[in-house]
């Protein structure tokens, strides 16, 4: 394929074909990438929430990131700042897993602030507090550890709140 010319979709918007490894980085065509995760998927809160713990548990938060987009887009408008926090969280994970220190901290802090404002937990038992509190520790990390990835599977967070603490 001609690498200079923009991937289209079937309806012509820009649709980027290359493969992509598990923090989201493209790669170069023929490269075997991981399986990307499908757009506009609409899915109840309790399969959100375990599709999002398995991808941030394989270490593959930036696909993460992908099924809370489709939460924050196709919820309820109650439900957005939620979805868009957790979203903001995932992704803020991808960068520092990528090196991205600034972006990293940057972006977890401003998932944890979202998420500050529904006290201990949320609905679907997500562990709000706990959540903010992991955000803000990795953030603190990244930022003192400046140019040092961090390893996504192992900072992975826990999303739901069991016996009084994130699980």
């Amino acid at each position: 394929m001609d690498e200079t010319r923009r991937d289209r979709d079937a309806d012509g918007r820009a649709r980027n074909a290359r493969p992509r490894d598990g923090l989201g980085r493209p790669l170069p065509y023929g490269t075997p990438g991981v399986e990307r995760q499908p757009e506009g998927v609409i899915r109840a809160p309790e399969e959100t929430l375990r599709e999002a713990q398995r991808l941030l548990d394989a270490g593959m938060p930036f696909h993460a990131h992908e099924v809370f987009e489709d939460a924050w887009k196709s919820g309820p408008a109650s439900e957005r700042e939620l979805w868009r926090g957790l979203a903001q969280l995932a992704v803020g994970l991808t960068h520092a897993a990528r090196g991205n220190t600034t972006g990293g901290a940057r972006l977890l802090r401003r998932g944890a602030a979202a998420l500050a404002g529904y006290g201990e937990t949320a609905g679907y038992g997500i562990g709000t507090a706990a959540l903010t509190g992991w955000a803000e520790e990795l953030a603190d990390r990244v930022e003192t550890e400046a140019g040092r990835t961090v390893d996504a599977a192992e900072e992975s967070p826990r999303l739901r709140q069991e016996g009084g603490r994130a699980r």
